[in-house]
């Protein structure tokens, strides 16, 4: 069983089984923690949260609320991508 991590910084905000193709802001949601979105399809980048460790793939080509600059810091968009396997995700995005 995988499971995916929240964070605000050190503060551990929860954890969940990851299923299959849900999203992170999903997984986050089942929580109850809030990760803010706006257009849910990636364009705006509101939901830019931190990969701390696991896989969770970049769509290809990328959306247009990601860059390569915020890949390199880790930043992945909750609205529209999936962990593959367990994962631990850092709520504040690397800005």
């Amino acid at each position: 069983m995988a499971i995916a991590r929240f964070f605000r910084g050190r503060l551990l905000l929860g954890s969940v089984e990851v299923k299959d193709g849900e999203f992170l802001v999903d997984l986050a949601d089942s929580l109850g923690i809030d990760i803010p979105r706006n257009c849910t399809s990636g364009n705006c980048g509101t939901c830019l949260v931190r990969l701390i460790s696991g896989n969770v793939p970049y769509p290809d080509p990328l959306p247009p609320g990601l860059d390569e600059f915020l890949i390199e810091d880790g930043g992945i968009l909750a609205c529209c991508m999936s962990p593959e396997g367990a994962c631990d995700i850092d709520t504040i995005p690397p800005l």
